[in-house]
């Protein structure tokens, strides 16, 4: 069984409802998944990331991914990491999914390697964000099959 971190950056619950989703449909797929609600670097002992997370206000992060940031900001040596970023936000606003981008970069400047393009939710979408998250999860796992 492969396990993959999911770390989770969510002001109003729906970035933690979308994780919950892809680690329900990624439990059934051998893989074993590990929520952070409140993602602690020390505590993500897996190199698969999968970060999900909202922007909140003027394209900040969530509240609860901050102190996960600045543990990223501060380690020097990301490479033995890969990962994957979905973005939740609303394109009406022209700082659309910004904390995904960020954290994807955030992620890449530290030598950690990206799987995917970051996944772009736009809540304006007729979908509902955990259906656009599970069309793309085959994607996801044909390179997490590529990776292990």
């Amino acid at each position: 069984m492969r396990n993959i971190e999911i770390i989770i950056g969510s002001q109003m619950g729906s970035a933690e409802y979308v994780a919950e989703q892809l680690a329900e449909q990624l439990d059934a797929n051998e893989f074993s998944t590990h929520l952070h609600e409140q993602p602690d670097l020390s505590a993500c002992q897996h190199p698969l990331w999968l970060v999900v997370t909202s922007t909140y206000g003027a394209g900040d992060y969530p509240d609860n991914l901050l102190p996960f940031i600045e543990q990223l900001s501060d380690h020097e040596d990301l490479s033995h990491i890969q990962f994957a970023v979905v973005g939740i936000g609303d394109s009406s606003y022209d700082t659309f999914n910004l904390a995904a981008s960020n954290c994807a970069q955030l992620l890449t400047n530290k030598g950690a390697q990206q799987l995917l393009p970051v996944l772009k939710i736009d809540v304006q979408d007729e979908a509902l964000p955990e259906d656009a998250a599970i069309a793309w999860l085959p994607a996801l796992k044909q390179q997490l099959d590529q990776a292990c």
